[in-house]
């Protein structure tokens, strides 16, 4: 099963590597100078929901998943990308190379440093120096004018299918390795009011237009405020929430994430991501620059928003913003469990207009062929094979050779 893919996004030093080994707990080089990431880091991160089992009470086995203390955590990808500076889609800096990576991710964590603690160029400043409102707005550019590189850069290319195949699949056979579907298209020539216009006929302000509306479309971002703990930062974060007004903004602290994620792998503290608090197992156990720099993150960083913002952006990108669900399949309705007897096994991270068909396509090309219905588990209603699954559904798939999943 594909995992999804997120790609973290932004100027050096804002804090993406740090952001990335905090969700995924590796450990990829992180120093105070531009460029530090000279290839993608790539690892495993998770996003979490609610499990179902305390909703049964039962005590699950998970096998494509973990859960912890009720909470269901689902692995997904995480690509650190190179940092971006002006001038990106002509290849300045490691412009190039991050552009690629981040047009094939699935979607994207913007994170901008909320502190103001960089000048354009992505040097260390002063707080309060920088703009992260400037600096969003000249990432967002770079990553519009890519996608204007790609259509213009082919635009003999595109005229010539769009001949024999008409103007969509003329532009999906230029844009489809970016991820961008046929659905993507349809929806951006209709907003962009491009939909009975031939591509021949664009000018370069309509190419340009329709360029911002797919970026948007096909990359699903959420905008990770980093730094939040540091001066200035709240007063930088309220002004890039008035500044995108359509876009989600997450105020969080990488550096807290990855000081209690290493802690708890220690043992010194129990904690669970994305958690309102931690506790510290044994006073006496730390040092004092360990104790600090627990003082540090509760004064500073739960006291103001909460949660160290990290896992809450992974899971609002996923669940709020691109709508993903959970769903169960059990073999065994009244246990939830497998052939095997594992109780809740498995659970599925599916997009928002998923059927019952994509589901059993999700865990064997075969079963999806030989699909009849399914049994939503906790109402005993027979599903057709197209119905739309929920999120937190419960289901049996019965099939034609009556095995059961």
């Amino acid at each position: 099963m594909a995992k999804i893919k997120i790609g973290l996004v932004g100027k050096t030093n804002t804090g993406k590597t740090t952001f990335f080994n905090a969700a995924t707990l590796l450990y990829a080089e992180v120093q105070p100078y531009p460029f530090t990431t000279k290839q993608p880091n790539i690892g495993v991160a998770h996003v979490s929901a609610p499990c179902v089992c305390k909703e049964f009470k039962v005590k699950d086995n998970p096998r494509n998943s973990i859960c912890i203390n009720g909470w269901r955590f689902h692995p997904i990808i995480l690509i650190d990308l190179p940092g971006l500076i002006k001038g990106a889609h002509l290849g300045k800096g490691l412009g190039n190379q991050f552009l690629s990576v981040a047009s094939q991710s699935d979607a994207l964590l913007h994170l901008v440093d909320a502190s103001g603690s960089i000048d354009a160029e992505g040097n260390i400043v002063e707080p309060g120096f920088g703009d992260p409102v400037s600096d969003y707005f000249d990432t967002e550019e770079e990553l519009v004018m890519w996608y204007l590189k790609m259509i213009e850069g082919n635009r003999q290319n595109i005229e010539r299918n769009e001949k024999k195949y008409g103007t969509v699949e003329a532009l999906h056979t230029v844009l489809s390795g970016s991820k961008v579907s046929v659905e993507h298209i349809e929806l951006s020539l209709a907003l962009s009011e491009l939909s009975d216009k031939p591509f021949r006929k664009w000018d370069i302000e309509e190419s340009r237009n329709f360029a911002y509306i797919i970026r948007d479309i096909s990359k699903p971002t959420v905008v990770v405020a980093n730094k939040i703990d540091l001066e200035g930062a709240e007063e930088n974060y309220t002004r890039l929430s008035k500044a995108l007004k359509d876009v989600v903004v997450v105020p969080a602290s990488a550096d807290a994430e990855l000081a209690l994620r290493r802690a708890q792998h220690k043992g010194l503290v129990e904690y669970i991501p994305g958690d309102e608090e931690f506790r510290v197992k044994d006073p006496s156990a730390l040092n004092e620059k360990q104790k600090r720099a627990l003082e540090y993150m509760e004064r500073f960083v739960f006291s103001k928003i909460m949660r160290t913002g990290v896992q809450f952006a992974l899971n609002t990108l996923i669940f709020k913003v691109m709508a993903f669900k959970y769903v169960y399949p059990v073999e065994d309705t009244k246990n939830l469990s497998d052939k095997s007897g594992k109780v809740l096994p498995d659970v599925f991270l599916l997009p928002r207009d998923a059927s019952l068909m994509d589901l059993a396509g999700e865990i064997h090309t075969e079963l999806a062929k030989k699909l009849i219905y399914g049994v939503d588990v906790r109402t005993g209603l027979k599903l057709p094979k197209d119905y739309l699954l929920h999120d937190r559904d419960i289901v049996h798939l019965v099939t034609a050779t009556r095995k059961r999943v």
